[in-house]
């Protein structure tokens, strides 16, 4: 009986021992793996990739702005994406996109969607693209980006309309041109969010479409 007990206990000290060395072996393996992926890293730079900042942005917004990240859409395929403050306003997740221009009013103050909408301008009819703009009230964020062909459809009061709420492309958009645009009711200068690719059969991306535009920045909150 005795040489069981013996016996046992020496099987249960070699079991406890395994499984410490295991525990060891384990922890060594994982130290290494976290030192190989950040031990040439500095701290702070380490930090800084793990942050978040809203909508992906590369740096956060200063205080009294909204953050905010769009693109384009990609040839007739993929929609466009519109995001402020961490919130997707307009997204082909969402299904709240179509082939022309896409529309997201902000509230300038609050930073708060008021409504979204897109405008067929290929087979649409520009009139309710007018009828939409004139509803915009003063001091609301505009936001547009185009998807497929945003531009056939458009005419020199809808084209001035965009202009006044601080587009410098607006009167140059094209068949096909890829476009994205912040601006506000009631700008008195020209956005300087914008961006505008022209539909180029030399230099497209995608055959018949030029490559995607993408934006990034911070939008002044409004005061008054």
């Amino acid at each position: 009986i005795r040489h069981g007990i013996l016996k046992l206990a020496a099987l249960v000290s070699v079991f406890f021992l395994a499984v410490f060395l295991a525990f060891q072996l384990l922890e060594m393996n994982l130290d290494f793996s976290l030192g190989n992926m950040f031990g040439s890293m500095p701290v702070e730079e380490v930090h800084t990739r793990l942050d978040h900042y809203k909508c992906g942005l590369s740096k956060p917004c200063p205080e009294g702005h909204f953050s905010f990240k769009m693109a384009s859409g990609a040839a007739s395929v993929v929609g466009p994406k519109i995001c402020l403050e961490d919130n997707i306003l307009m997204s082909g997740v969402k299904n709240n996109v179509g082939r022309g221009i896409n529309i997201a009013l902000v509230n300038g103050k609050t930073g708060d969607l008021i409504k979204t909408d897109y405008f067929d301008m290929w087979a649409g009819d520009v009139n309710t693209l007018i009828t939409f703009l004139k509803t915009i009230e003063e001091g609301t964020v505009v936001m547009m980006a185009t998807f497929d062909d945003s531009a056939s459809k458009l005419n020199d009061e809808s084209k001035k309309m965009i202009g006044e709420l601080g587009s410098s492309s607006i009167s140059t958009l094209g068949f096909r041109d890829n476009w994205i645009f912040v601006g506000g009711k009631g700008i008195k200068t020209k956005s300087p969010f914008e961006q505008h690719i022209k539909n180029n059969a030399d230099t497209n991306k995608y055959e018949g479409w030029p490559e995607v535009l993408e934006m990034e920045g911070c939008i002044p909150q409004r005061q008054e």
